[in-house]
């Protein structure tokens, strides 16, 4: 269940039936080789929102047909859609977190205007290809790809004037973090010169003629640049030996533990990690694997919690709602609601991506907001459309339990996976203006139009907020 908790968005009663049925390993093992696992229901949402899925030449046709306006946000809303169905219903449950991991370590914000063109190109060619995949080969996707290269001005970049901010931020916070000096901001910005954009087609092009030629030495890389058609080249071979470096290996392994085990990661784990990484040339399946088996993950429960966007998710599904029939309504609900608790999905303003640490999220607003959705969601107010269980059945076991204390037992351990502290439970069922061992009948308001809100009471309790 710890394994369930981290390595998903958060329980369903399939997912724990699966786990519970495979162990494990062999669960890990399954989501580890995601190509192999039907997504029946995820894949049917994404396709409700075609315009996530469109290629850059396909946005430019819409736009010269009329059906799309220049400059429109529409698709990029529609990545965000397309991204919180699979997170809530998708089978591939932890490709799916890694997905949102990448899309923070390699953030262009979605929406936002230099990437109206891109950005759903950028996540299907760049994210998802690469987020089982080799950290070195999406590093050099995302350098060639138009959504990088205009969400951090590269593709402006000259010659006669090179723009140091995806040179900055490539060893900042794509690669090695702080430890870099100024002439290497300065040697990677001229060897990135010539990376740039098409202005007529919005595709990847490289400009032999704007790219700046001589010798450079960044973080112990070291070419001579001499030859402008060289220059990309060039500056793959400088992002391999970034991939590559040690302290980019330390700084992807700590951030793999802040999302998995820690807020602060244990340094052994991190050094494991490290050399693994390193030892399988930037591969992450090797990685996840000896992270999730490792004795510090497994002594890391309650070690974390929950973000905005997560605890959203993680409702959904625990309360096991299905999407609705047709249309996106219902997911639209959601993405409004997550941008309301400040995490919609990719919509992070700056280049660093969503923070993933306790304190980060800390805050009363934000809290209420939290409480606000799941009474909400439990109770089929917003969004009204999702699917829902009935909920004696789904949530207390099918009969009506013969007293308070039972309906608190029952409710608890389908959504927590466990019983709550006495006191709590006293507590819940003084909500009701009862105690522990009042008798429930069937009349009563929590066993019928009052239930959703002990949902939400368990809901927004301590226990469920832990990841």
């Amino acid at each position: 269940m710890h394994l369930l908790r981290r390595a998903t968005y958060g329980p369903t009663p399939a997912a724990i039936a699966e786990i519970r049925r495979l162990g494990a390993k062999a669960w890990l093992e399954r989501q580890l080789k995601p190509a192999s696992i039907g997504d029946r229901v995820a894949d049917g949402l994404v396709a409700r929102f075609p315009l996530s899925g469109l290629t850059i030449d396909g946005i430019h046709a819409k736009v010269r047909a009329g059906v799309l306006p220049r400059y429109g946000w529409a698709p990029m809303y529609e990545v965000g859609g397309a991204a919180l169905a699979r997170a809530v219903w998708s089978e591939r449950q932890l490709f799916e977190v890694m997905v949102d991991f990448w899309s923070n370590h390699l953030n262009v914000t979605c929406p936002s205007s230099d990437v109206w063109d891109s950005r759903p190109d950028y996540d299907r060619t760049v994210i998802r290809k690469h987020a089982l995949g080799r950290f070195a080969d999406m590093l050099k996707a995302s350098a060639r790809h138009p959504a990088m290269l205009s969400y951090l001005d590269n593709r402006y970049s000259t010659r006669a004037a090179p723009n140091e901010n995806y040179g900055r931020e490539l060893l900042e916070l794509h690669t090695v973090g702080l430890g870099y000096t100024e002439s290497d901001v300065k040697d990677a910005a001229r060897l990135l010169t010539g990376l740039t954009v098409s202005w007529e087609t919005g595709r990847y092009r490289y400009d032999a003629g704007r790219h700046a030629t001589g010798a450079v030495r960044i973080l112990g890389f070291r070419h001579a640049n001499k030859s402008a058609t060289g220059g990309e080249a060039a500056a793959m071979a400088l992002l391999d030996h970034l991939a590559l470096h040690p302290a980019t290996a330390k700084r992807i392994a700590t951030k793999l533990c802040v999302r998995f085990v820690a807020d602060e990661p244990p340094a052994r784990l991190v050094t494991r990690l490290t050399k693994v990484y390193l030892d399988n040339k930037s591969a992450i399946v090797p990685v996840l694997r000896a992270l999730f088996t490792s004795a510090e993950f497994a002594a890391s429960v309650g070690a974390k919690t929950r973000t905005p966007y997560e605890d959203l998710v993680a409702t959904v599904r625990i309360l096991d709602h299905g999407p609705e029939k047709s249309g996106t309504e219902a997911i639209k609900a959601l993405y409004w609601t997550s941008e309301a608790a400040g995490q919609a999905p990719m919509a992070w303003a700056p280049p660093n991506g969503y923070p993933d640490v306790a304190t980060a999220w800390a805050s009363p607003s934000g809290q209420v907001v939290r409480w606000n959705a799941h009474l909400n969601i439990a109770a089929g107010w917003w969004p009204t459309t999702l699917r829902r269980p009935s909920p004696l059945t789904e949530y207390a076991g099918g009969t009506l339990p013969a007293t308070y204390g039972a309906l608190i037992d029952a409710v608890a351990t389908r959504l927590l996976g466990r019983t709550v502290a006495p006191a709590h439970a006293t507590a819940l069922a003084a909500f009701y203006g009862k105690t522990l061992a009042s008798p429930l009948r069937s009349g009563d308001a929590a066993a019928g139009w009052a239930f959703p809100y002990l949902l939400a009471l368990l809901l927004n309790s301590p226990y469920f907020v832990l990841r």
